[in-house]
């Protein structure tokens, strides 16, 4: 393959907020692309259908599993406390 034609498949890169060289199109299919994360994402979206969270809220999965959509593992949260609590599970792993 031509180092032209490399090139053009990467993708231009774009500045993000802080100035780093990003290549969003790239990133994407890196982090979206597995069997897993489909899952994941569909599961995440059955969720959503099935709550229907208000403006600023979202699904929170207790357990952490996000294909693990039994009502009692479900519930309605604050976006920041989903943030912060994602990382707290984290931190305590290590």
């Amino acid at each position: 393959m031509s180092d032209i034609l490399a090139k053009a498949m990467r993708g231009p890169f774009k500045r993000d907020k802080r100035g780093r060289k990003r290549r969003y199109k790239a990133e994407y299919k890196r982090d979206h692309s597995s069997k897993k994360d489909k899952q994941d994402r569909s599961s995440r979206n059955t969720a959503r259908a099935r709550l229907n969270p208000p403006k600023g809220k979202e699904v929170h999965h207790k357990d952490g599993n996000p294909q693990n959509n039994n009502p009692g593992n479900l519930g309605v949260v604050s976006r920041s406390y989903n943030r912060a609590e994602g990382n707290r599970r984290r931190r305590k792993r290590r």
